[in-house]
């Protein structure tokens, strides 16, 4: 473990600009993600057909961040974003339970991609503040991210 966070760390403080995709299943809240960190307010979106790129900085880090739509007919695009990517953030909706399956083989898609086996990763259990969410220990459960090393 300790071996694993000084690589994660070593790349992070190694470089002073980092490419990031922000992947996950439609109505995740990927954009509302990306523009809290960027602008650090609540703003109302809509759904992401296509792409969204900001770079947000943080301790002289730029994170170049691409949040890319996650309607299932957009998916199989997401391949093209790959290419240089150096950490993934995958959000999944805490509320929605019916789905999370399908997060899951989404996610353990985009990670089998030999495009993806070096990038950091980052699974964001999102709208943990909603009456109804399942658990971030139970999401770590259902979308077992250790199995896939």
């Amino acid at each position: 473990m300790g071996g694993g966070l000084s690589k994660a760390l070593g790349k992070l403080l190694g470089n002073k600009e980092m490419r990031i995709l922000m992947l996950g299943l439609d109505a995740a809240g990927k954009t509302t993600i990306l523009y809290k960190l960027k602008l650090n307010q609540s703003v109302t979106t809509i759904p992401t057909v296509g792409f969204n790129v900001e770079t947000v900085t943080y301790k002289n880090v730029k994170f170049n961040v691409w949040d890319v739509g996650g309607q299932d007919k957009i998916r199989p695009l997401w391949r093209h974003y790959y290419t240089g990517t150096q950490g993934l953030v995958f959000v999944v909706d805490s509320q929605d339970r019916e789905r999370i399956e399908e997060a899951r083989q989404e996610l353990h898609r985009i990670l089998s991609d030999r495009e993806m086996k070096d990038c950091l990763l980052l699974v964001f259990a999102n709208k943990q503040d909603l009456p109804g969410a399942i658990a971030s220990s139970t999401i770590a459960m259902q979308i077992p991210v250790r199995a896939l090393g």
